[in-house]
Formats: C-alpha cells, sequence, structure tokens
C-alpha cells in the first residue's frame, strides 16, 4: 500500500515537473524543472526494485547532463523568452483542440491497456536492473542505439563549441 502511495506522489510529481518545463518562459528554471522530473524518475526506479538505474539516473542525467545543460545556457547567456504577437491566440486556437484529442487517445490506451492486463505491477520485484544485466544489455542488444547516440552528443558538443566561437568573434 505505501508503494502505490509513494508512485502517486512521484508520478504527480513527474508531472507537475514536466508541466512546468513546458510553460516555464526563462530556460534556467525549465531546466530546474527538469531536474525535478529526473529526480522523481529516479524514485520510481527505486520503488521498482531498479536500485542501479536509480543511481544512474541521479548521477548522470540529474547531475552530469543537466550541469552541462545550465553551463550551455549560461554561456550563451539565454534570456527569457519572448511573446510574440498575434501567434498566441492561433496557436491556442489550434492547440486546445490537439491537447484535447490528446488527452482522448491517452485516456483511450491507458483504458484498453489496463483492461487487458495479465498481472498488475508489483513494487520491489524487478530483479533485471544490476549493472550486469544493464551493460550485457547496453553493449550486445542495444549496440548500435548506443553508438548513435553517443555521435549526436559529440555532434551537439561541437555545435555548442561553433556557436560559443561566434559569440566571441
Amino acid at each position: 500500500m505505501m508503494g502505490v502511495i509513494l508512485f502517486a506522489i512521484f508520478a504527480t510529481a513527474a508531472i507537475a515537473c514536466a508541466i512546468n518545463l513546458v510553460l516555464q518562459r526563462h530556460p534556467v528554471t525549465s531546466a530546474l524543472s527538469l531536474i525535478g522530473v529526473m529526480g522523481s524518475l529516479a524514485v520510481l526506479y527505486l520503488l521498482l526494485g531498479a536500485e542501479f538505474i536509480a543511481a544512474v539516473q541521479l548521477i548522470v542525467y540529474a547531475g552530469a547532463i543537466m550541469v552541462l545543460f545550465l553551463f550551455v545556457i549560461m554561456l550563451l547567456n539565454a534570456g527569457e523568452e519572448r511573446k510574440i504577437p498575434g501567434k498566441s491566440m492561433v496557436s491556442k486556437l489550434i492547440g486546445l483542440p490537439v491537447f484535447v484529442l490528446f488527452l482522448g487517445v491517452v485516456a483511450y490506451l491507458i483504458q484498453t491497456q489496463y483492461t487487458h492486463a495479465g498481472s498488475p505491477v508489483e513494487f520491489d520485484a524487478f530483479t533485471g536492473g544490476g549493472p550486469r544485466e544493464v551493460g550485457m544489455a547496453l553493449f550486445t542488444t542495444y549496440l548500435l542505439p548506443f553508438e548513435v547516440t553517443s555521435v549526436l552528443i559529440l555532434i551537439a558538443i561541437l555545435g555548442a563549441i561553433v556557436l560559443a566561437r561566434k559569440e566571441i568573434d
């Protein structure tokens, strides 16, 4: 019972931080909201019994990657986003029906998945989240996506360097 309560609390926190991430106009506060999402996900991993994945989530994503994001935001001196006059009403008229449609599709998918589910989720029953299992999956089954992600990160770093050099010149 306590697992369900903790899940509800941290899932709600993750959703609230994700909504705040999108709605914020200042990039630093958006990055801090993203740290809240990452922290909440780490707790959800802990509830499922994947301690190693939770630790990696905190150390790598909420720690190192977010420090990198904040460094780039401060390096580029990104200020608060400005409103574009005239575009707001059109985006609201189109965005609201699309959002309602999205919520309907998500509700339908959750309902059909819930009625066809075999057994409910058992908290702390996951046994495949140790370093050995993650390493074997990462370097066998998911080797190509892992390497593609590494190349994309390298390209992003090079792009940040090019942007920073243009600012200096």
